[in-house]
């Protein structure tokens, strides 16, 4: 594991996998406990320093993964959060995010909810509102992949309406339901990827959702800018979550991550900073921008 986020370190030698992943596979949606090593979200590593004292989140797909350690982070600082996840599968993973968020002293709420279905994302909106008192800043995280090896003809329509569905017009969605309650300097952070720029073949579908949210947020970024709202987006490189053996085969999860310069792939605690970054008043001046945190791959 890690030491805290401000311990220096060497980068390529952080966590010790230099030769990718145990070869493994798990149904969709993937469990954390099931995954070996597990992923380090921060849970002994990232200490806080009131950035975000009084401010009130929404993650999407909050239970595992980046939307975990970005949860921790936030909670850290200062944030009461609501977390969303799809699956009755994903319900251990959403009890332990709640209870990391609880354990730093904020409130922590999990909703189980399909982020494909318009009115979910209006009701989880408002579900945050009630439970929170208001909402400050929206995470759109929640992500859905399928790898496919056999190129475009394998890509099933159901596929590529879900992938759409839980990746773009969630997002949409989820904005036009909350910009009424955001005021003055409140922010909004989208997940894109690598993928945007870089796109892998047999992830085409995702990777096209993903370049989508690189321009919507620079779009969204110019619209609510003179209502004081900044809208950012980061762009992960390979990071071990339970999105990986979940949609990925065996022999590719073994090499997950190796060809980036930095020669590993990353973990979710090291995205977490960035959320905080964007969430923060440090990133004041700073909308309409796309962080990468790719172990060195490049996004331009």
């Amino acid at each position: 594991m890690s030491q805290d986020q401000y311990t220096p370190q060497d980068p390529t030698e952080q966590y010790g996998h230099q030769n990718g992943q145990p070869a493994q596979q798990q149904s969709a949606p993937g469990r954390t406990d099931r995954m070996g090593p597990e992923p380090d979200h921060g849970e002994t590593s990232y200490r806080g320093s009131d950035r975000l004292t009084g401010k009130r989140a929404l993650i999407t797909g909050g239970d595992s993964g980046i939307g975990r350690a970005v949860a921790i982070a936030f909670a850290r600082e200062g944030a009461d959060v609501v977390i969303s996840y799809l699956d009755e599968e994903e319900d251990a993973d959403a009890r332990e995010t709640v209870r990391l968020i609880e354990e730093a002293g904020r409130r922590g709420v999990a909703v189980r909810t399909d982020l494909t279905d318009e009115q979910h994302c209006r009701d989880l909106v408002d579900r945050t509102v009630t439970d929170l008192g208001g909402l400050d800043i929206l995470v759109n995280n929640a992500a859905y992949q399928m790898a496919q090896d056999d190129g475009i003809t394998s890509i099933s329509t159901a596929q590529f309406d879900r992938v759409m569905k839980t990746n773009l017009y969630a997002m949409f969605w989820l904005c036009r339901s909350a910009v009424p309650h955001l005021k003055e300097g409140a922010t909004i952070i989208n997940t894109t990827s690598i993928q945007a720029f870089d796109p892998s073949p047999p992830l085409l579908d995702y990777a096209t959702t993903k370049a989508g949210i690189a321009n919507f947020t620079k779009g969204l970024a110019a619209q609510l800018a003179d209502q004081g709202i900044r809208v950012n987006a980061v762009a992960p490189g390979p990071i071990w979550t339970p999105l990986i053996p979940a949609t990925m085969p065996p022999e590719k999860v073994k090499q997950f991550g190796t060809d980036t310069p930095l020669g590993r792939a990353g973990q979710p605690a090291e995205l977490a900073p960035a959320y905080v970054f964007f969430a923060s008043q440090e990133s004041s001046y700073v909308t309409g921008e796309i962080l990468g945190v790719t172990g060195g791959r490049f996004t331009k």
